[in-house]
């Protein structure tokens, strides 16, 4: 696994140690009735992380970097400090050298590398490599790059990473075949938004030798599974995340560089009012995600999800997108590689956003769309189930009831 160290084999955990996380989400237990299974778009927050958010509110609130006196003081050290806490929970192996920039999430986030770092860096011939079946936010940037070089008469070629065609994971067989002395930079994805898989990224730095930058959209993997950049098999240069996909705000997130290769990363343009709430309430989630277990919560939603696999491929009319091996409970496949925490599906008889109604009217709340997918349209709508650590083993045999039940 790229990711992290390798977790155990796929088991059950301690059902005490869950229902003690569950109990620390006042809107999943205020709604019993409701199974909410959309946290790939985002999750819900624990107590910890609303009570710091109001005791900030109500004790210290102020700008940051502005003022000297005690309030605006200690805002401005909570902002430091919580680039310092990115840098532990990412486990940076170099904290002295490398940089936190936080944004409103992911989107901004991979643009602020396009526009500021990577726009600057290259030059007239360059080539790119970027994933055009990943999430849009982890393309358009890169696109609109090559287009504002253009417009200066810096002509870059973007090229695509090459897919296989089943399962959604990147070919590394082929990907050899698309790196050329020219290539600079390397965009790619850390766990997919669709199909749950993790992508390999040890590969493509295999590929792609010891110099060339990677940024890794982590989206889907920060807060939801271990994230050690001390290991040799993520050597990468930037992670990019967001706060509200791992316990945090919505409107948080932030950029992690190693500043190794190509020049310091350093945002553009006048750095105005930071997000000081969205800020403490990551630092408030990552506290809270390492306090809980990050590898426990991996191993949890590992289990339900294959789970969740394990039965709907022998559900008849339904179609499990990605990497049939990795469906069944016995599959030869390590539990590293197994889908983290996000199974998507289609019914081929029933559109995506009707089965969406359908699943909500029986009080299952999913994704049912396009899901961002690049290069994709509505017509090509799916379903999502994506779960957390307060999701529980019941929900997923309700599901697929449900689901057996429309058959």
């Amino acid at each position: 696994m790229s990711a992290a160290h390798p977790l155990p084999a796929v088991e059950p955990e301690d059902p005490c140690w869950q229902r003690q996380l569950r109990e620390q989400f006042p809107i999943v237990t205020g709604h019993p009735e409701l199974a909410y299974l959309d946290s790939a778009a985002t999750s819900q927050k624990p107590r910890a992380v609303l009570e710091a958010v109001q005791t900030y509110l109500t004790t210290s609130n102020a700008n940051a970097g502005r003022g000297t006196y005690p309030w605006a003081n200690r805002t401005t050290d909570l902002v430091e400090t919580a680039r310092e806490r990115v840098k532990e929970f990412l486990h940076d192996p170099e904290p002295g050298g490398s940089a936190v920039h936080f944004t409103s999430g992911t989107t901004e986030g991979l643009r602020t590398v396009a526009r500021d770092w990577l726009v600057p860096y290259l030059r007239h011939g360059d080539e790119i490599l970027v994933p055009y079946a990943d999430h849009r936010a982890n393309l358009d940037p890169w696109l609109e790059a090559r287009r504002l070089l253009a417009e200066r008469g810096v002509e870059v070629r973007v090229r695509a990473l090459p897919y296989q065609a089943v399962s959604g994971d990147y070919d590394h067989r082929t990907l050899a075949e698309a790196v050329g002395p020219r290539t600079r930079f390397v965009a790619a994805t850390h766990v997919h938004h669709v199909y749950g898989g993790d992508m390999n990224v040890h590969r493509i730095r295999e590929a792609v030798g010891p110099d060339v930058p990677i940024c890794l959209d982590a989206a889907q993997s920060v807060g939801h599974l271990p994230v050690h950049l001390d290991d040799p098999s993520l050597d990468v240069d930037f992670v990019v995340f967001s706060g509200h996909k791992a316990m945090a705000l919505p409107g948080s997130g932030a950029v992690w560089a190693r500043n190794a290769r190509g020049p310091v990363f350093r945002p553009g343009g006048w750095q105005g009012t930071p997000n000081t709430v969205g800020i403490v309430s990551l630092r408030a989630a990552l506290d809270w995600l390492d306090a809980a277990g990050v590898e426990r919560i991996a191993r949890w939603t590992t289990t339900l999800t294959t789970r969740l696999t394990d039965r709907l491929a022998h559900i008849g009319p339904y179609d499990v997108l990605g990497c049939p091996v990795s469906l069944a409970a016995d599959s030869p496949l390590p539990a590293a590689q197994r889908r983290h925490g996000i199974v998507t599906f289609r019914h081929r008889d029933i559109p995506s956003d009707d089965l969406g109604f359908i699943l909500f009217s029986h009080g299952f709340m999913v994704r049912a769309d396009s899901l961002c997918q690049a290069g994709t349209e509505e017509r090509d709508g799916s379903v999502r189930v994506s779960l957390h650590a307060y999701n529980t083993a019941e929900e997923i045999d309700r599901l697929l009831s449900v689901l057996a039940s429309l058959t």
